[in-house]
């Protein structure tokens, strides 16, 4: 099973350094010291991330942002450990943990709409589209994404 904590600041430096291949490398974040400077990404005091390691290996990363009616989340997986299940593991713990901290309030991401292998993932830890794709500006430009919605009765309770 998977073991949490929260994100140290070395922890960070090593996320922010991670960069994937071809279409994926949009997912590449910036310096760490660059957020820093800005106070955004990994640096944004609104955010709450947790590092997720298998044994020694950091595995992942997940955001959690309390909002008034529902928890956003945001989830980095290592580059050369995708598709190998740690994302649903995850995003399982992390409807746990968001379930204790922010009870009754359902978890939500975005998710780019061409990200297939993303949105299997996110399916099959619970979370289902919640309505069409939309169009969506972020720091790194305009996409269009799905909102995917894990409904507070979906949340897991047993191991995974």
């Amino acid at each position: 099973m998977l073991q949490f904590h929260e994100t140290t600041e070395a922890e960070k430096e090593i996320i922010s350094a991670w960069h994937y291949a071809g279409e994926y490398a949009i997912y590449d974040l910036p310096p760490y010291a660059e957020a820093k400077a800005r106070g955004q990404g990994l640096a944004n005091p609104k955010n709450h991330f947790l590092s997720f390691y298998d044994g020694q290996i950091l595995v992942g990363f997940l955001n959690l942002v309390e909002e008034p009616e529902q928890v956003f989340v945001g989830i980095g997986v290592a580059p050369d450990l995708c598709s190998r299940g740690y994302g649903r593991q995850m995003l399982t713990l992390a409807a746990r943990e968001a379930a204790e901290r922010w009870p009754g309030k359902p978890l939500y991401l975005e998710v780019r709409s061409w990200n297939q292998r993303a949105v299997r993932c996110y399916e099959a830890a619970g979370f289902r589209v919640d309505g069409p794709a939309f169009i969506q500006t972020t720091g790194i430009g305009e996409g269009a994404f799905y909102r995917m919605v894990l409904p507070v009765s979906k949340a897991p309770k047993e191991p995974i």
